[in-house]
């Protein structure tokens, strides 16, 4: 599955691990010539994006004055979403704001989103997960053996957030997500949390109980129903601006009283565990790397902080084994049965039904709009 010949990157830090990466005649990645050549033109933290969204913010108070809100957005926890919150506060936006606790939430990320709805004044959901089916899905896709173990949690944050803005008439979905700090994502190591067929498929193969409460979202409704007849808008304000992750947490911290995790995604006690030790065990991805490179290329980080970094160990033994603890107990699972389920041979999403066909074919599609229109159409992801 992966290059043998071992090798880094010139300018950014992905390297070999990435079976798909290329390398030009000075070593520089085709994760950096993507960065270059497509990813940064969506990107404007400068005086133009402060235009931009400053337009965006204004249409979404005009389309919502109505509503008792006009926007909706997901609060994990986590920097991102957190230092969001505060952005669309001083623009005066008016969010509904919504939280789903599939039951891994960290004690530090229950009291992050309390001092954050508070210091906000926003009204909050929160969608209280049945763990039962959660832990059953979970379980599924351990023995699934496949990569991406949070599509569980992920899958339930976007059909919760679409289902509460078309129950509220909120036609704008405010995210987190940023190019500053996630540019580089490597196709060969993930697919789509929203593949409902191979979601449910892994379930029906691996699980053991009904999914009764569980919504999963299908591609017709991903695609076609919530952007096109809902008329859902994603949003990602932290496009337009400058964003350092370093100086949000700072802001966050003084403030919200936001206390750091110390480690990225640490407001899931799972998906800490899942990314800092099964991926890199399991599959040799070790995520800190896209992340680190996404930083480099905008310019946060150097690329000798970036490996600096990478030499500190992804877990400390004594919390590794209480990590491991915690999640096997929580499963149901003797902590023997933990560790078969990460030995076990690896398996790619593709082994299982999946919405690929779909997909290509919706590509092929907005491939022919491009020729006929003679301009980019973009799909609602």
């Amino acid at each position: 599955m992966f290059q043998k010949d071992y090798r880094v990157c010139s300018r950014c830090v992905m390297d070999t691990s990435d079976p798909l990466i290329e390398f030009d005649s000075n070593g520089v990645c085709n994760h950096c010539h993507k960065f270059d050549d497509v990813t940064s033109k969506n990107w404007h933290p400068n005086e133009f994006g402060k235009q931009e969204l400053a337009k965006i913010v204004e249409q979404i108070k005009k389309d919502g004055k109505n509503n008792e809100y006009d926007c909706i957005i997901g609060l994990s926890g986590g920097v991102d979403s957190s230092y969001l919150a505060l952005v669309i506060k001083d623009f005066g936006l008016r969010p509904l704001v919504v939280h789903v606790d599939a039951g891994w939430n960290s004690e530090l990320a229950v009291h992050n989103i309390e001092r954050v709805v508070k210091h906000c004044g926003y009204d909050l959901h929160t969608h209280v997960m049945d763990w039962r089916e959660i832990k059953d899905l979970q379980l599924a896709y351990l023995k699934a053996g496949v990569a991406n173990q949070d599509v569980i949690q992920d899958h339930a944050f976007f059909s919760s957030l679409y289902h509460y803005a078309v129950k509220n008439k909120i036609k704008y979905v405010i995210s987190g997500g940023n190019i500053a700090t996630e540019s580089v994502f490597p196709d060969a190591w993930h697919h789509s949390a929203m593949d409902a067929k191979n979601l449910k498929a892994i379930h029906k193969k691996f699980g053991q109980k009904e999914l009764v409460h569980y919504k999963t979202i299908s591609f017709f409704e991903y695609y076609f129903y919530y952007p096109f007849i809902k008329g859902l808008t994603v949003i990602r304000p932290l496009n337009f601006m400058k964003y350092n992750k370093a100086e949000a947490l700072q802001t966050l911290m003084n403030e919200v009283g936001y206390k750091d995790y110390g480690r990225k995604h640490g407001e899931s006690r799972f998906t800490k565990f899942f990314q800092n030790f099964y991926l890199p065990e399991k599959f040799n991805i070790d995520k800190r790397r896209p992340h680190l490179s996404s930083q480099i290329l905008s310019g946060e980080l150097t690329r000798e902080q970036a490996l600096e970094l990478l030499n500190k160990t992804l877990y400390e033994e004594a919390e590794l084994r209480e990590d491991k603890l915690y999640i096997a107990k929580k499963l149901g699972i003797t902590l023997e049965q933990l560790d078969q389920l990460i030995t076990s041979p690896g398996h790619s999403y593709a082994d299982y039904p999946n919405w690929d066909k779909y997909y290509n074919l919706m590509r092929n599609i907005k491939v022919l709009l491009k020729k006929v229109l003679g301009r980019n159409v973009s799909s609602y992801s």
